[in-house]
């Protein structure tokens, strides 16, 4: 088929993209039902279950700042509000699909199964933070932007090459990782080798203090998926069901060999950048109160309780539970042997060259004394 440039359009061919990625979504801000088919393909225990990661989440993301504050853990990049494209997106996987989380996603890695005292490490800049059981199926967060793309492609592509048809690999990113060259490059090489990839995009509208208007030309994050030749989806990322139901529906396909899918996620954080950052230098209150309304947290609670599914007491109790385990990780983490220099320099290399194994004897008999 062929076409006549004189009967292209140009200024046509752009919002004709931003329209075949309408926003997927199950409940409204108000948790009012919108879409009966999807939720009931979706069972009450599994509602139930999404909705104790949630307020997990949120309570998690609450002592974290508090331990911050303290001084008792390191700089920590807020969650709050995100639990939907985080909780949403981690209940759609198993414990053997593969996790590549970001440093907002500790909550996320620590529900996966990484020991919580192992999380507050990696705050605290310890090295153990970074030490995995070999079977656990995660990456540590990266803090570099956009630098979940590219391992977890490799990871996915190792699981084609190796006839993996059980699991997948999740990578979660920012809007502003979409701008480096290694979310290209991740999702164009798993789109070539159909590897089983799902990457969310969790756009909360800013890179740090860049508002994603001042990112990107593109009407959508969802249509950059187009060039790698990836099927893509936009969600309400405030809606956890929603979520829940789009990876899900995600997975299915990765598994069945048909390669990779990109899931855009409209969310919010409610609190700053990192607890180094001031928000309000760069949005406003009437914004962040818009958003507030669309509390992930809130939609979920509206529509169980009007089932009778859920309850203060049983909040309370996630809250409770949360917290317990809060003080148990922070004393097991204080147990944790000081990190020495000469540690520092043997981890440099796997066998220590010359030059550096005096620097490692030198600093070895100072610590001795």
């Amino acid at each position: 088929m062929t076409a006549k440039l004189s009967e292209v359009d140009l200024k046509a061919i752009v919002p004709t993209y931003a329209k075949e990625f309408e926003m997927i979504q199950v409940l409204d801000k108000e948790g009012n039902v919108v879409d009966e088919e999807t939720l009931n393909e979706i069972t009450d225990e599994e509602l139930v279950s999404l909705m104790k990661d949630i307020v997990w989440g949120r309570t998690l993301d609450t002592r974290t700042i508090i331990l911050n504050r303290q001084g008792a853990l390191g700089n920590y990049a807020t969650a709050g509000g995100q639990e939907a494209s985080q909780f949403g997106s981690l209940a759609a996987i198993t414990k053997d699909d593969f996790l590549v989380p970001t440093y907002r996603d500790l909550g996320v890695i620590t529900r996966h199964g990484l020991p919580m005292y192992k999380t507050f490490l990696w705050y605290k800049g310890h090295v153990a933070g970074n030490q995995y059981d070999k079977d656990f199926q995660a990456y540590v967060p990266q803090v570099m932007v956009g630098g979940t793309l590219t391992p977890a492609a490799g990871v996915a592509i190792g699981k084609k090459f190796n006839h993996d048809t059980k699991s997948v690999v999740l990578a979660l990113c920012g809007d502003g990782a979409t701008s480096q060259g290694d979310f290209y490059e991740g999702i164009n090489f798993a789109g070539v080798y159909h590897a089983p990839l799902i990457t969310v995009i969790q756009n909360n509208g800013y890179g740090i203090s860049v508002p994603s208007n001042k990112q990107t030309a593109a009407a959508t994050f969802a249509q950059k998926g187009v060039a790698a030749g990836i099927p893509s989806l936009r969600v309400d990322g405030m809606d956890p069901v929603a979520m829940y139901a789009t990876v899900k529906k995600a997975r299915e396909y990765a598994l069945a060999g048909n390669g990779p899918v990109l899931i855009e996620a409209l969310t919010y954080r409610f609190g700053p950048h990192t607890m180094s950052d001031d928000p309000k230098r760069y949005r406003t209150d009437e914004e962040l109160a818009e958003w507030l309304e669309k509390d992930p947290l809130k939609r979920l609670r509206n529509y169980l309780t009007q089932k009778g599914l859920w309850s203060p007491e049983q909040e309370a109790e996630v809250e409770e539970e949360l917290k317990k385990e809060v003080k148990e990780a922070m004393a097991r983490m204080a147990k944790e042997p000081a990190q020495k220099v000469s540690d520092f320099l043997k981890n440099m290399f796997e066998v220590t060259p010359p030059s550096l194994a005096r620097q490692v004897k030198k600093y070895e008999a100072k610590e001795m004394e």
